[in-house]
């Protein structure tokens, strides 16, 4: 499978693992990466120390190409990205923020730019920007989201007519059902996300990753569009920030309920109750924890049975006229 995405990275696979904070450590993006697929260091949960240490453990565990996501919203970006550069990785995703401000940076010493947007109008102000793909994530996805709520559906084919640069889809594709709709739709690639949260080598909570797999249709919301929309499992701390809503809260009294670390508390320490517990609308088709290889084996091993039944209906939709 080869193309402009798999061309752009040096992998074997159209498929990016996302940068999820507190899921995405060295031993997920590794694993992803030897799997043939872009694996992704989530650097938003991570304190520049610990970003150096992921990046030097994921170049001993693959020679294969890495990346890292970093959410320019985060305090300590500059050290991030001076760590990025002393450490010789060569793709960047960032995310969260005006892809203006570090991409010309980054292009100079001669690092792969991805950007992360929810909308044609960022991803236009993207490829302005002179990034080198977009990933463009509709509102069914976990963790951090867009405010307009626009749907994969919608937006991909959107964003497709009005860039010409290399496009990933992401929101609501854990499949290759999913990854060859995307494609229908006019991505090179998708990213995966939620589905690599209940893997074995995600740095999750295995508690989180439990309820995960017990995740129904109904069971994520986004919220917090005051602050940052984030779609959540709806648990204690989702129903406690309902009750506030109804307050007509002010900014001020969101943050509060908020405080901080509450999203290391849910997803890496497994507080299934108080904690902010981030997962794509697309858990409730994900029922087992399995090795990221054996994900990548069945994503792959779908999307050409997908092909060819396509091709077969094709064919008989000629023979038919």
């Amino acid at each position: 499978m080869h193309n402009k995405v798999t061309k752009l990275f040096g992998i074997e696979y159209p498929i990016v693992q996302a940068g999820m904070v507190w899921n995405s450590g060295w031993k997920l993006a590794s694993a992803a990466s030897n799997a043939g697929i872009l694996g992704l260091i989530g650097a938003g949960s991570m304190y520049p120390d610990v970003l150096r240490t992921h990046i030097q453990k994921c170049k001993e565990a693959t020679t294969k190409p890495f990346g890292v996501n970093i959410p320019m919203l985060y305090p300590n970006i500059e050290e991030l990205m001076q760590i990025i550069v002393e450490e010789g990785v060569k793709i960047v995703f960032t995310s969260a923020g005006n892809p203006k401000t570090w991409t010309s940076w980054l292009k100079e010493r001669g690092i792969i730019v991805v950007h992360v947007v929810s909308s044609l109008k960022f991803a236009l102000k993207a490829q302005e920007a002179c990034v080198d793909a977009i990933v463009a994530e509709g509102f069914e996805a976990g963790g951090h989201n867009g405010r307009d709520e626009t749907t994969t559906l919608t937006l991909i084919p959107m964003v497709r007519t009005k860039i010409t640069i290399p496009l990933l889809a992401a929101g609501g594709i854990a499949t290759g059902n999913g990854m060859m709709a995307a494609m229908a739709l006019g991505a090179d690639g998708v990213q995966i996300g939620s589905r690599f949260v209940a893997s074995k080598e995600s740095s999750a909570h295995a508690d989180f990753k439990n309820a995960v797999l017990l995740a129904k249709e109904g069971d994520t919301q986004l919220t917090l569009k005051e602050l940052a929309p984030v779609r959540l499992l709806k648990n204690k701390f989702y129903q406690d920030l309902q009750a506030v809503y109804k307050t007509s809260p002010t900014t001020e009294d969101l943050k509060n309920i908020l405080g901080r670390a509450r999203a290391k508390r849910g997803m890496f320490e497994g507080d299934l109750e108080e904690g902010e517990l981030e997962i794509g609308q697309i858990s409730g088709l994900i029922d087992e924890i399995a090795s990221v290889s054996d994900i990548v084996d069945s994503i792959i091993t779908e999307f050409k049975a997908c092909q060819s039944r396509i091709s077969t209906i094709n064919l008989n939709n000629q023979n038919d006229q």
